[in-house]
């Protein structure tokens, strides 16, 4: 019987500037709970918080793992973000380079 290799979904949060983005990146990393950590620098949010409207700089990380790491991902998630409410979104690959993704799934099926 074939089996369905894991899904492999791209997770979006992002980190204040004072934050070492690397690290929390190598973090994941180490613990093979992603991939591949892409660091977006030089990001802007506007949003409201505790009843006021604020306006940060951010820098956006893009996270590759697979769906079945993602309980693992949201385990370790808080006790390594340094927001009170951090934002971890999910999105799934809908495509890609065969080979990339094969790649993703054995980095992180290595743990």
């Amino acid at each position: 019987m074939e089996t369905t290799p894991p899904e492999v979904v791209v997770a979006m949060t992002s980190l204040p500037p004072a934050a070492n983005a690397a690290a929390f990146v190598t973090a994941l990393l180490d613990a093979r709970l992603i991939a591949c950590g892409t660091l977006l620098p030089g990001a802007r949010s506007l949003y409201r918080w505790e009843g006021r409207v604020e306006d940060a700089a951010e820098t956006l990380v893009l996270l590759k793992t697979t769906a079945e790491q993602l309980p693992l991902l949201r385990a370790h998630f808080a006790s390594l973000h340094p927001y009170a409410v951090p934002e971890l979104l999910i999105f799934p690959s809908t495509g890609g380079l065969p080979a990339y993704l094969d790649w993703v799934r054995g980095e992180v099926a290595k743990a």
